[in-house]
This record gives structure tokens, sequence and C-alpha cells, in this order.
């Protein structure tokens, strides 16, 4: 009876940590980068289009450019391609 209970307990609070998560998460934005000679596209979400943008432009640059000096050019190029909704 007491295992049960705990393990309700902790399902609950999983469920709680996980929609409190996901409901914060309102808009969605895929960018594609170009940076050197390659290509690279990625998704994020947050809580606004600018925070998502920027997730998703730190997350496809991160594929492309090696090192700090590389990430910071990549993430200060124009993105190809933006494309956000909101969820």
């Amino acid at each position: 009876m007491k295992k049960g209970l705990v393990l309700a307990v902790l399902l609950a609070f999983v469920a709680f940590l996980l929609w409190t998560t996901l409901s914060s998460q309102k808009v969605e934005c895929e960018m594609c980068v170009k940076f050197g000679n390659e290509r690279n596209c990625a998704t994020a979400s947050a809580s606004t289009e600018a925070e998502a943008a920027q997730s998703a432009q730190t997350t496809a640059c991160g594929v492309l450019a090696h090192g700090m000096t590389a990430s910071i050019a990549c993430a200060n190029t124009p993105p190809v391609s933006r494309q956000c909704r909101v969820r």
C-alpha cells in the first residue's frame, strides 16, 4: 500500500513537471542558417518568438561552427529562412 502511494505521488510530480515545462513553450521557430559552405536547419520552442528564434539559430549553428569565434559569427549571420508559429 505504501509503495503504491509513493509511486502515485512520484508520477503526479513528474506529470506536473512535464506539464509546466511544455505549457511555457508557446512559440516554435524553424531557422535555416548558411555558414561557410554548409547549411543547417533547427527547430526550437520557447515562451516568446525572439527566444525561440535565437534558440533555433544557436542549435543550427552548433553543427556548422567550430570554436567560439565561429559560433559567435554564425549566431550573427542572418538566417536563410525563418518560420515561427504559435503553438
